[in-house]
């Protein structure tokens, strides 16, 4: 295929969702500039561009539970370390992605996309570096805040870079392939955090680097830069604190209720702040001009019922991973390598599902709401398969495995379907503030539900270390049924053909 100049993408338009029906179709790049035509894009250019593209957002998803397996190894070091210390390693990182994604977004749309995206990739790797630096828990966890801002700031600004970069046609195709990869990487963080701790539990973040460095290379050699020239005033920074302290607050008390009581003042007037600071975002939601939740966004019934349904499948998805990690290796005693494969097969059957059989799956049915249904179902009865065979005799082949190809499988299905639905629902100037909403739905639920696992594994008693695994996994079960619930109640009716 011949070779054409490298592409020129315009500024994505800003203005207010408009009023009325909203467009069902595919989501269309941002507009272009005015001036010379933009050339029609070369297939392998538009192939590299996704493929560096999904790299940073695969990288960013496996840091989420990268650590995993590593908190074994960073406890014997750090002697004195409780598991609810070590999931702020985890925890931290994931209110922070959550908190930057969207301001982040808004200041990659003034600057520059592809500006901003190496930019945050630099921070993403410095972070990395400090990671495995660390001389104690504390640094560790600081180091983990510079790479969730790196990460948060190359997520949505990589996502807006692929709507301009890739021609309609091949969007949804590009679209499955960024989500999956990132679910890929969520998933594969225990498999390749597991071989990294045989070696050093540092180079779980270490081996960050080159792929960070080369990524950020091809970057600027392939990817187009773009920007909105419309784009003006501030994100709202207090907004991204004021919801990075609501999330917080209240993993703070989930974490420290096992110990201080359900019931203390301590617990409850965590509560309470969490809730204050969460009605003052909303507040500052309604009256800035770039807010951290768009609002209006969630008028829509399609957007709303994706937002809920991802904070809580991905707190079942969160809380999932983490179980299997310390169940293998604090149950059945697997090595960390050994815990890493054994995971293994769940994450290989995602990108599939989500590449081939999702996509035909949406056409048949007419709804990518419809297939996160499915999906949900598939996970929950995943984990109650997992639970009606859960002991404490290591019995991998005959016990584990059937549950760990399922949910992969179920991930494969929502995950993408997910983000799809929630897509539906926006215009083309709205797509990219969107999505970076819906996936500060996803690191919220994330939080959520390592916090509420965190709860309950804080009584595993010794002699009888399953029980506490299986109240794990109903709460699991409970995170995937609710997601299912919502997404049939809010998305599965056909899309409607509207007006622009």
């Amino acid at each position: 295929m011949s070779s054409t100049p490298p592409m020129k993408a315009g500024p994505m338009k800003a203005g207010p969702l408009k009023a009325g029906p909203l467009k069902a179709g595919p989501a269309q790049a941002p507009a272009a500039t005015a001036g010379a035509p933009t050339p029609p894009p070369d297939g392998r250019r538009v192939t590299a561009v996704v493929g560096v593209l999904s790299l940073a957002v695969f990288m960013s998803s496996l840091d989420l539970f990268i650590v995993n397996l590593a908190f074994p190894s960073i406890g014997k070091q750090y002697p004195g370390t409780s598991l609810s210390s070590l999931s702020w390693v985890l925890n931290a990182y994931t209110i922070v992605f959550a908190a930057v994604l969207v301001p982040a977004g808004r200041w990659a749309d003034r600057i520059g996309r592809r500006r901003f995206f190496v930019a945050g990739l630099a921070a993403f790797s410095a972070g990395s570096l400090l990671c495995g630096l660390a001389p104690g828990v504390a640094a560790l966890i600081a180091a983990r805040v510079i790479q969730a801002a790196g990460a948060g700031a190359m997520v949505p600004a990589s996502l807006s870079l692929l709507l301009a970069a890739v021609p309609a046609p091949a969007r949804p195709k590009a679209l499955g392939t960024w989500s999956a990869l990132g679910a890929l990487g969520a998933a594969l963080g225990p498999v390749i955090g597991g071989s990294l701790v045989e070696v050093n539990w540092r180079w779980v973040f270490w081996v960050n680097l080159p792929v960070g460095l080369a990524a950020m290379v091809l970057a600027v050699k392939v990817v187009p830069e773009s920007k909105d020239d419309q784009a003006s005033g501030r994100p709202d920074l207090i907004g991204a604190g004021l919801l990075a302290a609501a999330v917080g607050l209240v993993a703070l008390a989930l974490v420290k209720a096992p110990g201080w009581g359900w019931g203390s003042a301590s617990f409850i007037g965590l509560l309470f702040a969490s809730l204050a600071c969460g009605a003052a975002m909303v507040i500052r939601s309604r009256r800035h001009h770039a807010p951290v939740i768009e609002l209006e966004l969630l008028r829509s019934r399609t957007f709303s019922g994706a937002f809920g349904a991802s904070i809580l499948y991905y707190a079942g998805f969160g809380a999932f991973v983490l179980s299997a990690v310390e169940f293998l290796t604090g149950v059945w005693h697997y090595s960390a390598v050994l815990a890493g494969l054994a995971i293994a097969p769940g994450p290989l059957m995602v990108l599939p599902f989500a590449r081939l059989v999702a996509p035909r799956m949406t056409a048949w049915l007419g709804s990518p709401g419809r297939v996160a249904v499915i999906g949900c179902a598939v996970n929950a009865g995943a984990q109650l398969l997992w639970l009606s065979q859960i002991q404490a005799q290591p019995a991998y082949l005959t016990h584990l495995l059937p549950a760990q190809l399922l949910g992969g499988a179920g991930v494969g299905l929502t995950i993408p379907s997910l983000l799809g639905a929630g897509s539906l629902s926006l215009t083309p100037g709205r797509f990219g503030t969107g999505s970076g909403i819906l996936n500060t739905a996803r690191q919220v639920g994330t939080v959520l539900g390592v916090a509420g696992l965190v709860a309950i594994l804080s009584r595993v008693s010794p002699a009888d270390p399953v029980t506490a695994y299986r109240h794990g996994l109903i709460l699991v079960i409970a995170f995937f049924a609710a997601a299912g619930v919502v997404s049939a109640i809010l998305l599965t009716a056909r899309p409607v053909p509207a007006s622009g």
